[in-house]
């Protein structure tokens, strides 16, 4: 009788037990910086080389059609908080915005103390937590971003300058960054998005702020320090290594392959140099520029995410754990594709659509989804992954969890509004199943895509397709209307 009892009781916890462990499985979440859509093998590239990325996308839900905002601040805000860039005022990188403050609403640096972050609801259920790398949500004088809107857009200090330190390892202002939002660890998150803000001269200076030393504060020199990437991940896998009883959750928000291009080394370079480039996409095609370069440092990014790979099978965790990668904007120069218009900074698909992947060993089904998924949607889903369904805060996206189960979210439309003014002037966004929709919000024009036919965007059917038209645009104007969404003072619409 007791040898029954002792079994069932061995049964009742291995049960328990199991069922808790991929209740709260972890999340390794990595965020390339200026990734391009098509600067991955898996969507198509022959000239920069991606070949872990290639063998994990074979085991993982490719979503074809990902999206971001056009530049990183934006993104990583709505990334962070789950929420519209009109509820946090962050629509561009501040210093890009072009143009006056009837023109644009000027953009924060700062995300608010009132926005939660992911990083805390996970914290709360027992996560333990840590950032690498790009932060980019805490302006370089965050207390001074009073009287909002602002009458002049927001300005940075010069490259090498570091009166701001201080002051931002003070309590205040460390309540902005990734320990004062939750997290339990912070490497290299400050308020600058370019590696190269720490050393004098910035883009110009031959290090880049890829080559030790690196110059950033938030990142304490080792001996055997070479090249930053390297050395983030160096340090996501110890701190896998040192809580690898979990849950834990890995914010890996590489600085690369973000400006300035910076070759990883002499024998990859002289490898892409000699590398025949691609005539579909475009790609390796201008062998006197950066681009050789730049494949060097995708290459670097891809070496670097076999090795986290590694890590999870000889640990015998990759089974409990999620692996997600994906970018935070489109294409940035040297980066191209010749099937997506535009590129970083622009409104086009070039500029918002972005590789992306969610690997989860024997539980994910692999397959290729074509549903349109946004960066609101990151959010809910790692509540949804880690099993928290008790969050009360305001989320825009949803947890694209039933897509990787084959599922579907339904015909949903995603919406974008960008009330400032960059390489694209100020626009609303709306992208329902094949259709996207732009219109501009200071003469209100419009353009409408389908996208299953037109990649690059070459034939505006608003005009030819009025029913389409009316459709969207009465979707988006009652999208902004009914969140009572801003405009700029020299809008002419009404909402």
């Amino acid at each position: 009788m007791k040898l029954k009892f002792s079994l069932v009781l061995l049964v009742i916890f291995t049960v328990f037990t199991s069922s808790k462990i991929f209740a709260q499985p972890n999340i390794v979440f990595v965020l390339v910086d200026d990734l391009g859509w098509q600067d991955v093998g898996f969507n198509g590239s022959k000239y920069y080389e991606t070949p872990n990325l290639d063998k994990l996308a074979k085991e993982s839900v490719i979503f074809k059609y990902a999206y971001m905002y056009p530049t990183c601040s934006p993104s990583r805000a709505a990334l962070l908080t789950g929420k519209q860039s009109f509820r946090t005022g962050v629509y561009m990188v501040p210093v890009l915005e072009q143009g006056d403050n009837k023109e644009n609403i000027f953009s924060r640096w700062t995300v608010e103390k009132k926005h939660d972050f992911y990083s805390r609801p996970l914290n709360d259920a027992g996560y333990k937590l840590i950032h690498l790398g790009k932060w980019h949500v805490v302006g370089p004088d965050p207390l001074s971003e009073k009287n909002y809107p602002f009458e002049q857009k927001l300005k940075q200090p010069n490259s090498g300058n570091f009166d701001w330190l201080e002051k931002h390892k003070s309590p205040k202002i460390q309540a902005y960054y990734p320990i004062g939002k939750g997290f339990h660890k912070n490497i290299g998150g400050t308020w600058w998005g370019d590696p190269a803000l720490g050393l004098k001269g910035g883009q110009k200076n031959p290090r880049g702020g890829y080559v030790a030393p690196f110059g950033n504060p938030f990142i304490e020199d080792k001996k055997d320090d070479e090249w930053l990437t390297d050395r983030l991940t160096s340090e996501a896998i110890k701190f896998m290594d040192e809580n690898k009883d979990g849950p834990f959750f890995v914010n890996l928000c590489y600085y690369a392959v973000h400006r300035p291009t910076v070759s990883r080394s002499e024998v990859l370079l002289e490898k892409y140099k000699n590398k025949p480039g691609d005539e579909l996409t475009g790609q390796g095609l201008n062998k006197q520029g950066d681009e050789p370069a730049y494949a060097t440092m995708i290459e670097s990014v891809d070496d670097n995410i076999g090795r986290i790979v590694d890590y999870l099978n000889k640990s015998g965790l990759r089974e409990n754990t999620v692996i997600i990668v994906t970018s935070d904007n489109g294409q940035n120069f040297p980066s191209k594709t010749r099937q997506l218009r535009g590129g970083k900074g622009e409104v086009y698909e070039g500029g918002i659509r972005v590789p992306a992947l969610v690997n989860w060993k024997g539980t994910v089904k692999p397959q290729t989804c074509k549903e349109n998924i946004g960066v609101l949607d990151w959010f809910p889903t790692f509540l949804d992954l880690a099993g928290i369904s008790d969050y009360k805060g305001l989320l825009d996206g949803n947890s694209i969890k039933p897509l990787l189960k084959g599922e579907t979210l339904g015909n949903r439309p995603l919406f974008w509004h960008i009330a400032s003014r960059y390489k694209s002037p100020p626009s609303s966004i709306v992208r329902i199943g094949e259709w996207k929709l732009i219109q501009n919000l200071l003469n209100g024009k419009v353009e409408l895509y389908n996208l299953e036919k037109d990649s690059l965007e070459k034939n505006n059917l608003f005009e030819s397709n009025k029913k389409k038209t009316e459709e969207l645009l009465n979707q988006l104007t009652n999208w902004r209307k009914e969140n009572k969404v801003p405009l700029p003072p020299a809008s002419v619409l009404l909402n």
